[in-house]
């Protein structure tokens, strides 16, 4: 039967388990050499099953077991926390309870027997091709949109991630080999290649961009402050863009590599190729493109074939 702690045990309680943490950030840090975003992630999601752990009495790790992390999957579920999320942290305290392991604070994993609410997984959505030359339709008379344009094109023609194009430096781009070189997750290395209306107009960006990022900075793609652009002013200027460019739909950075992955599929019919571009790890990932595809086709189908098509006096 859990109990309540008085204010003090529980201060203290939280001190050890935050403590266990972050030798495990480290641990991170120097063996596994995570990124510092995947790093934070860890961090932030154990720290805060900690808070709720410390609340229910956990004094330590080596004291986890099977309730305490049904216990706190169900307060975050009530807690209006989405499956997506509650799952994320399950993962996270799954791979922090394998390293508790190894170092002898706990018998057996009891993160493993626990799994989050089911979730509908919704399928990415997309811009068709026509939609991608609506929103690409930016002159080259600001720089900043000179700027925003090689942004877009890079993101689709190689279907980069927000972080991998956000972390890009001037070397990274190989124009002579028309290659990009990204560092996805996992610290994974991955060449890609880039197709040629993206190097066009990253040539036009480079042309314009030691006005605006001064001789000391790296990153290929900086701001006004001559700083290498954050995540959010790529997310507010394409969302700006959407709006500018009279496109129906909101505009993200995580809908132009939806877009590259949807369209590469339709074309090629290759799902192990779109995994090498996309980096994903577990062809599963990759597979939900398959179901747009068989959208795509049951749509041309149903439009098509004369035994599928609607009766229209019996709409």
């Amino acid at each position: 039967m859990v109990t309540e702690q008085s204010e003090p045990d529980n201060a203290r309680g939280r001190a050890a388990l935050i403590l266990a943490i972050e030798e495990f950030l480290e641990y991170l840090r120097v063996e596994r050499q995570l990124s510092v975003n995947t790093r934070t992630g860890y961090g932030r999601n154990l720290n805060a099953m900690a808070e709720q752990l410390a609340e229910l009495a956990l004094h330590s790790w080596s004291e986890l077991t099977i309730n305490h992390v049904r216990g706190i999957a169900t307060r975050m579920h009530k807690g209006g926390l989405s499956p997506r999320s509650i799952a994320t942290k399950l993962s996270a305290l799954r791979s922090f309870c394998d390293w508790l392991i190894i170092q002898g604070q706990l018998q057996a994993n009891p993160a493993r027997g626990v799994s989050a609410p089911k979730q509908g997984r919704p399928l990415p959505k997309n811009l068709d091709v026509d939609e991608l030359h609506q929103l690409m339709n930016i002159d080259e008379s600001d720089p900043l949109a000179v700027r925003d344009r090689a942004i877009m094109e890079l993101m689709y023609s190689s279907g980069l991630r927000l972080a991998e194009l956000v972390d890009l430096n001037l070397g990274d781009i190989q124009f002579d080999e028309r290659q990009v070189r990204v560092i996805g997750k996992g610290n994974k290395e991955r060449i890609l290649p880039v197709g040629r209306m993206a190097l066009e107009w990253l040539e036009k960006w480079l042309k314009v961009r030691d006005a605006i990022a001064g001789g000391e900075q790296f990153a290929l793609f900086v701001s006004q402050r001559q700083r290498r652009i954050s995540h959010r002013s790529v997310q507010l200027r394409m969302a700006e863009w959407g709006g500018k460019q009279s496109l129906s739909s909101h505009i993200h950075p995580h809908k132009l590599r939806h877009s590259f992955a949807t369209h590469m599929l339709e074309s090629s019919g290759d799902l192990r190729a779109v995994q090498e571009l996309l980096g994903h790890a577990d062809l599963a990932t990759t597979q939900i493109y398959t179901h747009l595809d068989f959208q795509h086709l049951a749509k041309a189908y149903d439009n098509a074939h004369p035994r599928a098509k609607r009766d229209p006096t019996k709409d």
